[in-house]
């Protein structure tokens, strides 16, 4: 119990992230959630960097939430993710999830766009 309380405070979007409504036919957000929950609640507590990652895939997945631009840029870059067979699935795709991730941000900040007014 005191393990779950430890991911919930390093995680400040769970509940958000599960009560978050997906189409019946959005697999790939129903996955994104699933591997998620099982990734959080399956890291070491004790270990500094698994939480510092539990903390970033929680904001990425509430970023996926939230903005419908990286939503469609995640789920098109997750069906290309690449997991050498000697690793461990859920640690690759939370990595090219990471990977999208910083590629995203780096894009998007570079392109600015400013409104036109007439």
């Amino acid at each position: 119990m005191k393990r779950q309380k430890i991911v919930l405070k390093h995680c400040p979007h769970f509940y958000k992230i599960l009560d978050f409504e997906i189409y019946e036919d959005d697999v790939i957000s129903s996955k994104l959630i699933s591997l998620y929950k099982d990734y959080i609640f399956s890291i070491d507590v004790t270990d500094e960097m698994a939480l510092k990652k539990a903390e970033k895939i929680d904001l990425i997945i509430s970023k996926y939430i939230d903005d419908y631009l990286f939503r469609k840029e995640l789920q098109r870059g997750c069906v290309n993710i690449k997991i050498d067979s000697s690793e461990d699935i859920t640690t690759g795709l939370i990595e090219g999830i990471f990977n999208l991730y910083d590629n995203y941000e780096n894009g998007y900040t570079r392109n600015i766009y400013f409104a036109r007014w007439i």
